[in-house]
């Protein structure tokens, strides 16, 4: 039997693991909804350049549609975390000046 003493057995915070989760999926969101709309134009640019057809417009329609369902909420929840973490910066600059001792003048 041995012991590890590495840090990996820490106490992890269950709300930075959630939101690291949550990071972890706007990006792949954010991916596929950029992705999305790069298939869009291409389709769009090759029904312009003449190859016309109802396939390509329904393509096309098919991924902005697609891509903006998947990147709106993305970006919402960008936004969230990027603000919990400002946040979280915020309080901790604030406690640790207000843990700071003044010295006597």
């Amino acid at each position: 039997m041995t012991t590890s003493s590495s840090p990996s057995h820490a106490t992890v915070d269950p709300v930075l693991a959630k939101r690291a989760r949550v990071a972890r999926l706007v990006s792949l969101g954010q991916r596929l909804g950029y992705g999305a709309y790069l298939l869009s134009i291409v389709f769009f640019a090759w029904a312009i350049i003449g190859h016309a057809t109802s396939r390509l417009a329904t393509a096309s329609a098919f991924f902005l549609i697609a891509g903006s369902i998947v990147l709106c909420p993305a970006i919402i929840f960008g936004y969230a975390v990027k603000a919990a973490a400002r946040e979280d910066r915020e309080r901790a600059a604030e406690k640790a000046a207000r843990t700071q001792t003044v010295p006597p003048t």
